[in-house]
C-alpha cells in the first residue's frame, strides 16, 4: 500500500475536499485543527469577524514531492526585518490593488521563493484567518507542483527555506509548548517543532486546519 503522504492521488483528493459542495463541513471540522495551536489569552479572536479596517492578505501552501513524500515550504524571516523577524511563516503577504487573493498568493510565492506562478495548480482555499495582532484577514490557498522546485529565495525576506514533510503534521509528539511574555503576562504557546525551528501563531494554526482537512482525505 502506498503511504498516504506519498500517494500521487493526494492533490486530486485535496481538490475535491476543498472545492466540493460539502467543503464548508470539511472546514468546520478543520477548525479543531486550529485550536490545537491556539495560544492562551487568544479567546478565539482569530475567528473574527474581522473589522472593516482589516487588511486583506493571502498565503500559499505549496505541495511538492521530495524523497518520496509530499512536502510544503516554510520561510524563516531574517532578523533584519521590521516585522516578524526570526519567525517561521508561510509564503504570502498583503493583497495589492486590483489583485484577487489567488493572484496575491501566487505572486508572493514567486517573489519570495522564485517559483514561477505559471507552474502551480491551485487546489482550493482554507478558512479565512483573522490575525488580530496585525489586523490582517488572511486567505490560505493550497496548490501543488508535480516536482520539487528550485528555490531562489529573496534574501531580503527569506533567511532559510524550511521543507516540511506533510506527515509531520500528523505526529502528536511534534506539538510542544513554551512560555511567552507579553508585557508582564506569561502565557503558553503551542508550536510545531520542525528541526530546530518553532512554528507557532497564525502559521501553525493554519497548518493545523490543513492537517485536519488532510485527515479527511480517503486514499487507499
Amino acid at each position: 500500500m502506498i503511504s498516504f503522504f506519498a500517494s500521487p492521488r493526494l492533490p486530486s483528493e485535496l481538490r475535491q475536499r476543498l472545492q466540493a459542495a460539502n467543503s464548508e463541513k470539511v472546514r468546520h471540522r478543520g477548525a479543531s485543527g486550529r485550536t490545537r495551536f491556539e495560544a492562551e489569552l487568544s479567546y478565539g479572536r482569530h475567528w473574527g469577524p474581522a473589522p472593516s479596517s482589516a487588511y486583506p492578505a493571502a498565503v500559499l501552501m505549496l505541495l511538492y514531492p521530495r524523497d518520496g513524500r509530499w512536502h510544503l515550504p516554510l520561510t524563516l524571516r531574517p532578523q533584519t526585518m521590521a516585522a516578524h523577524a526570526g519567525q517561521v511563516s508561510l509564503p504570502g503577504g498583503a493583497i495589492e490593488t486590483g489583485e484577487t487573493s489567488e493572484q496575491a498568493a501566487l505572486r508572493e510565492l514567486e517573489e519570495e521563493l522564485g517559483v514561477a506562478s505559471t507552474e502551480i495548480q491551485l487546489l482550493g482555499s482554507l478558512s479565512p484567518f483573522y490575525v488580530f495582532v496585525t489586523n490582517y484577514l488572511v486567505t490560505p490557498w493550497v496548490g501543488f507542483l508535480d516536482h520539487e522546485p528550485e528555490w531562489v529565495p529573496d534574501q531580503r525576506e527569506v533567511a532559510e527555506v524550511i521543507q516540511l514533510p506533510l506527515d509531520r503534521l500528523q505526529e502528536p509528539v511534534a506539538i510542544e509548548r513554551y512560555l511567552r511574555r507579553a508585557g508582564r503576562i506569561d502565557f503558553e504557546v503551542p508550536f510545531l517543532r520542525v528541526g530546530e525551528h518553532r512554528v507557532w501563531g497564525a502559521t501553525s494554526m493554519m497548518l493545523g486546519e490543513f492537517a485536519a482537512v488532510l485527515a479527511e482525505c480517503d486514499i487507499a
